[in-house]
């Protein structure tokens, strides 16, 4: 392996790391803040509550169907600027031990006025100073929206046994391959119903935050310092034409037990800057549904919809009012402790599989 291939810092040891469980919430300011809410709104997140009403500060919490007490938190500002994106921790010692070993840890601090409350610290990046917050004992929402998993007919070959009874066979030319037919329209239509399989318009049905991503001025640095501190690690690195490491896709160890396919990613780049945060929403139905929705109320589409080769999620990104980049997405993967890490050269064609070309803006 090349000496420019960039490991993980294990100085502190594993059992030092903070465990992360899960990603929470991320947070933003917003010069035009009603304008950002109203797209919010159209994006498909829900306003669960505000604060500082009327004031310089206002701040709305907004949540999806799942049930993180909520997945974005805009705040009034005279800037637009990203905040920080929350994690949920194992345990308080997590808190505990990031305030003891993390130079640049916060104290313990309380999460007053936010949906189901909680204990913080807040983490900066040690070279660009971009945040993660660290969240235990918010109490999680509950789950009151339904959403039936649609069954879909596949086209398939012959299973053992045909439709006739025959043992499996090659189709003869211009016989019709039978499909997996799972469901079948009602025997006796009425009127004004909805077909089984037919989603409502109207925004996309926001599940979770999925990952968020930041362009870094020194790889090697956040890296190190990163995977050192937290139970993050590499599903994918990506190096340039000279092998130096300069993009990773990081999803959080938990052993045996399946994650998504990253949480956190980050790329080298001239200066630092939120690239962008995903949504996962319900299904493509209701993604594309989402992606019709956002183009009739004039907003920007930066890129989609489309699939992605690392993590092979549908995406769909979004610019929102102030120009950060949001994403909707659906169908990624999932990895667990014995998932090899890939390691490959950037290009445009890691980037997607399908979809539209990659817009210039994207790759900023």
């Amino acid at each position: 392996m090349s000496p420019s291939v960039i490991t993980p810092d294990a100085s502190s040891g594993d059992s030092e790391k903070v465990v992360l469980v899960r990603i929470a919430h991320v947070y933003y300011t917003h010069a035009n803040f009603e304008r950002e809410h109203r797209f919010l709104t159209d994006f498909g997140l829900t306003e669960v509550s505000r604060l500082n009403v009327g004031k310089s500060n206002e701040t709305i919490y907004y949540r999806g169907y799942g049930s993180e007490p909520f997945l974005y938190c805009s705040t009034k500002g005279e800037e637009d600027a990203f905040g920080g994106t929350a994690f949920v921790v194992e345990s308080r010692k997590d808190l505990e031990l990031a305030t003891r070993a993390i130079p640049t840890a916060s104290e313990i601090w309380e999460m007053k006025g936010a949906p189901g409350g909680g204990e913080c610290v807040t983490v900066k990046d040690p070279v660009d100073g971009f945040m993660v917050h660290l969240v235990y004992g918010q109490v999680q929402r509950e789950m009151k929206e339904q959403h039936e998993q649609k069954e879909f007919n596949f086209v398939s070959a012959f299973s053992d046994t045909d439709v006739d009874g025959e043992a499996n066979r090659e189709a003869s030319p211009g016989e019709q391959i039978p499909t997996d037919a799972k469901r079948s329209a009602p025997a006796h239509p009425i009127p004004d119903a909805t077909p089984s399989n037919i989603t409502p318009t109207g925004p996309s049905q926001v599940h979770k935050l999925g990952h968020f991503g930041m362009a870094v001025t020194d790889f090697a640095t956040s890296f190190n310092f990163w995977t050192g501190h937290f139970n993050l690690k590499p599903t994918d690195l990506l190096h340039n034409a000279e092998g130096r490491d300069i993009t990773t896709f990081m999803h959080l160890d938990r052993g045996q037990e399946f994650v998504d396919h990253h949480s956190f990613f980050f790329f080298e780049g001239p200066k630092p800057h939120v690239h962008h945060s995903s949504f996962e929403v319900f299904d493509f139905d209701t993604q594309v549904l989402g992606h019709d929705w956002l183009i009739k109320k004039g907003y920007e589409n930066c890129w989609g919809v489309g699939r992605h080769v690392l993590g092979s999620q549908i995406f769909d990104y979004w610019f929102d009012t102030s120009k950060f980049i949001l994403e909707h997405y659906v169908d990624g993967d999932q990895v667990n402790g014995e998932t090899p890490i890939t390691r490959d050269l950037a290009s445009p064609d890691s980037l997607y599989i399908w979809g539209p070309d990659v817009p210039p803006r994207f790759m900023d």
